[in-house]
């Protein structure tokens, strides 16, 4: 069964869709995206046996346009629509700007979420390539500053996330490999997997990997 819904939340509408039947897991995307980024993620999960949930964020896709975006109001939306679904301690997947809101959501909330993922996730804009803040240093735009000011995540604060985070990235990520390291590191149930040959969303879009991985994943902590 799939379906698209809405819900009013921290006082924007989200859009999203929903698939599947069994226990939930939450897919957030990145920057720009919507939820049609993990088209192939959803037929993997929904048919592995879970229910999949997967939002398109405030400002994208058919959601709430907004005039600026900050990280922190974008992880309590997940909060609140995890609330509006009366979801019990979903898994959570988030990709890139949808993993550093992950990982907000477990400090803010440490209760909401059973287990996480994240791909391609950074705890600061200089753990991004310097090539890549040269590029959109050119452009303009809300989405683009959300990028270049945010967020700012101090590593220790990653010690508080007690449940199981499976952290990935491409070989050729546009996140540091040094800041993926940070991450994977300062998470005491984390987990670490790279890539190889694959840039921040090869592995992902159009692709089964990230779905095998997240399957292995949660098979790994009884999910």
């Amino acid at each position: 069964m799939a379906e698209y819904g809405t819900a009013a939340v921290n006082g924007v509408t989200l859009h999203y869709y929903t698939a599947g039947r069994g226990k939930p897991v939450l897919l957030v995307h990145g920057n720009g995206e919507d939820h049609t980024l993990f088209e192939t993620q959803i037929r993997q999960l929904t048919m592995a046996g879970y229910r999949v949930i997967a939002p398109d964020s405030r400002g994208h896709g058919k959601s709430s346009p907004v005039a600026e975006y900050h990280y922190a109001d974008m992880a309590e939306d997940m909060y609140c629509l995890i609330q509006d679904l009366d979801l019990d301690r979903p898994a959570y997947y988030g990709h890139s700007d949808g993993g550093i809101i992950g990982l907000l959501l477990a400090m803010a909330h440490p209760e909401a979420l059973g287990l996480m993922a994240v791909s391609g996730t950074n705890l600061s804009p200089q753990g991004l390539r310097p090539d890549f803040l040269a590029a959109i240093a050119e452009e303009s735009g809300p989405l683009i500053t959300l990028m270049e000011t945010e967020p700012h995540i101090a590593p220790e604060s990653l010690e508080k996330i007690a449940v199981p985070v499976l952290v990935t990235a491409g070989s050729d990520d546009l996140v540091l490999p040094e800041e993926t390291d940070t991450i994977a590191s300062h998470l005491p149930r984390g987990q670490k997997v790279i890539v190889d040959g694959s840039d921040h969303g090869s592995y992902i879009a159009g692709s089964e990997i990230m779905g095998r991985l997240l399957k292995r994943f949660f098979a790994e902590n009884g999910y």
